[in-house]
């Protein structure tokens, strides 16, 4: 190849041009091999290094001339010329430099958590992370098992109580060891086993995550929270088999249509009468209700949304409900805008009617009731979101909304009879006629 060769000097320099119908011209400084400038038809200028290297070209960008000086430009060049007649090639060099201080960098960054990273400051980070995949109950979990307590309540002179895992929040992540946990369960599982363990389980699923996250996983190697001498001072839960009967219809519907807030009401009696999951109906958009084709869209943690009937009384409770927001079931205290702890007005109305029965419970019981007017298994199953069980119903039934809505209407319409609720329809949702007897 033809080089251009000159002496470097800054007329040289300065005096460089390329040919406007070209994109660049090259210059080789003739004292020092290798040595070029480049030159670009907009007028950039730049030093190179251009050699051989096992058979191809090698070239190298040393810096701009406005930067490097000729000198400067002239001993790197010669060092690169070094390197080269080595055998070595100067980018892999850099290279494996630039990755040396990124792994320097690195570890300095997973010694000071590890020096200064406490549980609460990584919970922080885990919660903020996986938000957007969460439902609202959950999230809810998460900040009241860390919260610091001590703040009034929304509806009571009451302060929150110090959450579940709020003694842990100070302590170092590297120091959250099995011993510690186990102290922690001995004392948590002698007040509130029942949120002991749901608490365990939550710092259980956070420990997995600080496992495989980049920094973390350095600093938390084990899931302290998973070992045998933490379980067994949190004891074992009990099974629940809660429901509401058929003769207790009465008193649950007529307690819970009691409770002062009529957002709270509408959802506890819709969650009866649809058997969804706590989670999925709180969070319903006005969006998601199609009152004219009489369906609601919900989240489900199986298939991700669903669509079931929407039945004549509960399309009359939620068209009854003030539209404050996108939320079906809103609340204008809530941060997120819709309810989150529906379980306390529903504790309270239970008392009232002498039962116990939790929120996943009235699932239990759409369950349990749908047996009374002996509604296939299917049907009741696809309208709660169950996974399909069986061969045929996995690959081979698919039912129309049409015909869940059939039968949906005739759970619904039951409850009602035994609850004691006459209910007329009108023709269009909001404008009904409820006569309890």
């Amino acid at each position: 190849m033809k080089m251009n060769k000159k002496n470097f000097t800054s007329g040289v320099i300065a005096g460089a041009r390329c040919d406007p119908e070209k994109k660049q011209a090259l210059f080789f400084d003739a004292k020092t091999p290798g040595l070029g400038l480049r030159v670009t038809n907009a007028g950039a200028k730049s030093y190179i290094f251009e050699t051989r290297l096992h058979g191809k070209t090698l070239r190298i960008t040393i810096g701009d001339t406005f930067t490097w000086t000729i000198k400067k430009a002239q001993e790197e060049a010669t060092r690169l010329k070094m390197m080269v007649d080595q055998g070595t090639d100067p980018r892999q060099v850099e290279a494996e430099q630039e990755a040396a201080k990124v792994s320097e960098l690195a570890a300095m960054v997973a010694q000071r958590a590890r020096e200064t990273m406490t549980v609460g400051m990584a919970w922080h980070e885990y919660v903020s992370a996986m938000k957007p995949a969460w439902g609202a109950l959950h999230l809810h979990d998460h900040t009241r098992a860390m919260q610091a307590g001590g703040e009034r309540r929304t509806r009571s002179h009451k302060l929150t109580e110090p959450g579940t895992l709020t003694s842990l929040a100070t302590v170092r992540l590297v120091d959250l060891t099995t011993e510690l946990m186990a102290a922690w369960a001995k004392v948590e599982g002698s007040k509130r086993p029942a949120r002991a363990r749901n608490a365990r389980t939550l710092l259980s699923t956070f420990l997995n995550w600080c496992v495989a996250h980049p920094i973390y996983k350095t600093i938390v190697t084990d899931n302290a929270a998973q070992h045998k001498e933490v379980k067994k001072h949190l004891g074992v839960p009990k099974k629940k088999n809660d429901a509401i009967q058929r003769e207790q219809l009465p008193a649950w519907f007529a307690a819970v249509k009691q409770i002062g807030n009529p957002v709270i009401s509408a959802y506890l009696q819709a969650m009866l009468l649809t058997g969804a999951r706590p989670n999925e109906l709180i969070t319903v958009r006005w969006a998601d209700v199609d009152f004219q084709w009489n369906s609601m869209t919900i989240k489900d943690k199986v298939e991700g949304l669903r669509v079931i009937p929407l039945t004549p009384y509960v399309a009359h409770l939620l068209a009854g409900l003030p539209r404050r927001n996108e939320w079906v079931f809103s609340s204008p205290t809530a941060a997120s805008g819709h309810l989150v702890e529906p379980r306390i007005a529903h504790d309270k109305a239970c008392a009232v009617a002498g039962l116990a029965v939790t929120l996943h419970g009235l699932r239990r019981s759409f369950a349990s009731l749908c047996e009374w007017i002996e509604v296939p298994v299917g049907i009741a199953a696809q309208i709660q979101g169950h996974k399909p069980q069986g061969v045929r119903e996995q690959h081979y039934i698919r039912r129309p909304l049409d015909l869940l809505r059939m039968w949906h209407v005739k759970i619904e319409a039951w409850i009602l009879e035994q609850a004691g609720i006459e209910f007329v329809p009108a023709e269009k949702p909001g404008v009904l006629r409820v006569v309890e007897s």
